[in-house]
């Protein structure tokens, strides 16, 4: 007789089976299976302390396209002495002891930064006029009340208070547009050692979507900045693509040696000394004419070469090739002699050889 099974004999094996066919498999086919931290690790991604921690894995292979601030050395230098600049101007724009502090600088991509930007704030877009593009100035929300509280006669040892949820009035977007000013005119001097350029404010913004002077994905040099006046304070931040300091570029490449941004007064002395003491051969040319090879290779001793020069016609100097004056030809005792009547403007081609 066929054996009879009851359903609780039925559904316990099964309860078994499923409890077994929900668990995670640990190697499939001889396999190992990653699970999440280790999928994270090789992503480059970490929910806890994603921002502060170098990028690793498939992240560092993306961002591995920005170039680093530090393959510009220079800029570092022009940087401190911006906030150096900024002390002074600062402290005197406000009649109270500010502080003026260069946290970080960093490379970063334009639209990621957009995204970060903590609102409310004031985004200033400026204009950099010998580079013929912009650049990018915001100050957040606990600046722009303790300039405001500052500049209005706030009492000290009172914190700015701030009014969330309504947007800036145009007292407080014009002290804030007075200290942009400020800055921006520090920002001139801290570049003029290097190269003279005129920073000048365009419009001021309170949405990140109307501040966009680049790209998203283009990269962009990034400057945080902390200004503390006594128990007062906010951050700003600094921002300039690549693209703004491309013409300089070569001059930011330099090292920094002393007070005046690579040059070395004691060389440059010295190679101008041997410059002008260096003895170079200068040949006087009469004619030049194009003949044919075979009739040059059947040039015999006794011909005569006719030149289409005349006692009237400029003779043109040249040093290895490279033409610099014309004069006439005369005679000075018993030496033949050239009276020099102009110089010869260099083009690019002579500039070249």
């Amino acid at each position: 007789m066929a054996e009879e099974t009851t359903p609780e004999a039925e559904t316990a094996p099964l309860g078994e089976n499923a409890s077994e066919m929900m668990a995670p498999p640990q190697t499939v086919a001889g396999e190992r299976i990653l699970n999440q931290e280790e999928i994270d690790s090789l992503l480059g991604f970490d929910v806890n302390n994603d921002q502060l921690q170098d990028k690793s894995g498939v992240r560092a292979i993306i961002n591995s396209a920005l170039v680093s601030y530090e393959r510009l050395p220079m800029l570092e230098i022009v940087f401190d002495r911006l906030v150096r600049l900024m002390t002074t101007s600062l402290r005197n724009f406000t009649s109270d002891n500010v502080e003026v502090s260069l946290d970080s600088i960093t490379s970063i991509r334009f639209g990621d930064y957009l995204n970060s930007i903590p609102l409310p704030a004031i985004l200033a877009v400026f204009r950099a006029e010998q580079l013929d593009n912009y650049g990018l100035f915001t100050v957040d929300s606990n600046l722009i009340y303790s300039i405001v509280d500052v500049l209005l006669g706030g009492r000290r040892g009172s914190s700015a208070m701030r009014i969330e949820g309504r947007p800036y009035t145009t007292i407080e977007r014009t002290l804030v547009q007075r200290m942009i000013e400020v800055i921006l005119g520090d920002m001139c001097q801290a570049f003029e050692p290097l190269a003279p350029v005129n920073f000048a404010l365009d419009r001021l913004e309170t949405n990140p979507r109307f501040a966009a002077i680049a790209r998203p994905a283009n990269a962009a040099i990034l400057v945080k900045l902390r200004i503390d006046m006594e128990d007062r304070g906010g951050r700003t931040e600094l921002l300039l693509p690549y693209a703004t300091l491309e013409p300089i570029r070569k001059l930011l490449l330099q090292q920094f040696m002393g007070e005046k941004f690579g040059r070395d007064s004691i060389w440059e002395s010295h190679l101008a000394t041997e410059l002008w003491s260096t003895t170079v051969d200068i040949d006087a040319i009469l004619d030049e004419q194009t003949m044919p090879l075979n009739k040059v290779m059947n040039l015999k001793v006794g011909e005569t070469v006719l030149l289409n020069a005349t006692p009237d016609s400029k003779v043109e100097m040249r040093c290895r090739g490279v033409p610099l004056l014309k004069g006439k030809m005369g005679r000075v005792g018993s030496s033949v002699a050239i009276k020099i009547d102009e110089a010869i403007e260099r083009t690019d081609a002579s500039r070249a050889l």
